[in-house]
């Protein structure tokens, strides 16, 4: 089964715990010795122990799917303890079809979740939800429209006429249509793929990371075309409760910080840590599954972007988010321009992005 998330249109209808704080300096208590002794204690608990009277902040975050290698980032700070380094107890919580990302966000249930810019533009200017993207964690995104490998369907405007199985109420539709002055139909999205299988002519909207992987299990070639390679270009992004944001901006820095932290350790480090946190949390997930997924970000540079064209991993910037804006005016997706300031914030960038955000 595929992992096309649901939009922000179909969503923005619907409307913390704090854990107990282990005491980690504890174990190491054996080691308090007198004198000269007591440079073990310290040898012996990792940085991140040793503040026996801090307590860490509880953060919840909502994923927008179930545990999977596009979600890698925020598992590897997590496995990796680059969370309680910075001070913070993170929730990391599954997602799937009824995971309501919008709504918990919204109601104060979760305090962040994973999602697309665009579907966040459209849950604050429909639904008028109190929602603040604070960094991306893909420039690009793997939504893909996927076809057989010997589907007359090349590039965008051979959809022309055709008919395709995605979600109806998804923003990136109408902008083909109108970039390519095409029309086509559109078929519900049913996230199963038994009927892309059993025809060689069916189109369907999934991801560049996530169904090739399946079909391929069923041996069924496919080709992918990207919707970023179309121009329309949102940001997978973090975003979370514009009250939460406002009263924790040091726990926000802190969590963003953490997890670009995490990001760029699994594309360049050792992936172990996120991956086997990921095959514990799903257990529809292979290892082989994952390392597919990763090595498809990883070809794509979905993460980190085009370097020359001023990409980089956590980056957005006023003008692609003006932009996106901008032509949902011009769709008439929504009815007026919508402020920056309404869903987005760069104050939480770190120093390096903040300087490219303009």
């Amino acid at each position: 089964m595929g992992s096309s998330r649901p939009s922000a249109a179909r969503l923005a209808r619907f409307f913390r715990a704090r854990l107990p704080i282990p005491n980690y300096v504890s174990h190491c208590l054996p080691l308090r010795l007198a004198g000269g002794a007591l440079v073990l204690l310290f040898a012996a608990c990792s940085r991140h122990e040793v503040q026996e009277d801090h307590v860490l902040t509880p953060v919840s975050i909502q994923a927008d799917w179930y545990a999977e290698a596009e979600e890698g980032g925020n598992y590897q700070a997590l496995a990796k303890g680059f969370y309680r380094e910075a001070g913070l107890d993170v929730n990391l919580m599954n997602g799937g079809p009824g995971g309501f990302p919008f709504q918990k966000v919204a109601s104060g249930t979760a305090d962040f979740a994973l999602g697309r810019s665009d579907d966040v533009i459209l849950a604050v200017s429909h639904g008028h939800l109190p929602l603040l993207i604070v960094c991306g964690y893909m420039e690009r995104d793997p939504m893909s429209v996927l076809v057989h490998d010997e589907s007359p369907v090349r590039d965008f405007p051979d959809l022309a006429g055709k008919v395709m199985m995605a979600d109806p109420t998804s923003a990136w539709i109408p902008y083909l249509k109108a970039q390519y002055h095409m029309d086509f139909g559109i078929v519900p999205l049913n996230y199963g793929l038994g009927q892309f299988i059993a025809d060689r002519n069916f189109i369907i909207q999934g991801f560049a990371t996530n169904e090739p992987y399946f079909l391929r299990q069923k041996g069924v070639a496919t080709r992918t075309l990207l919707i970023a390679n179309s121009g329309y270009k949102p940001y997978r992004v973090i975003y979370g409760n514009t009250g939460f944001i406002r009263s924790h901006p040091e726990a926000v820095r802190a969590f963003v910080a953490a997890t670009l932290r995490g990001w760029q350790d699994l594309l360049e480090g050792d992936p172990a840590p996120a991956k086997k946190l990921v095959l514990e949390r799903n257990h529809s997930m292979t290892g082989d599954f994952f390392d597919f997924s990763l090595q498809a970000m990883k070809e794509n540079h979905f993460p980190e972007g085009d370097f020359s064209s001023g990409e980089r991993l956590g980056l957005i910037t006023r003008k692609r988010m003006q932009e996106q804006v901008d032509l949902f005016v011009t769709l008439k997706i929504i009815d007026a321009p919508l402020p920056l300031d309404q869903f987005v914030s760069f104050d939480f960038l770190p120093p390096d992005l903040a300087a490219l955000a303009k």
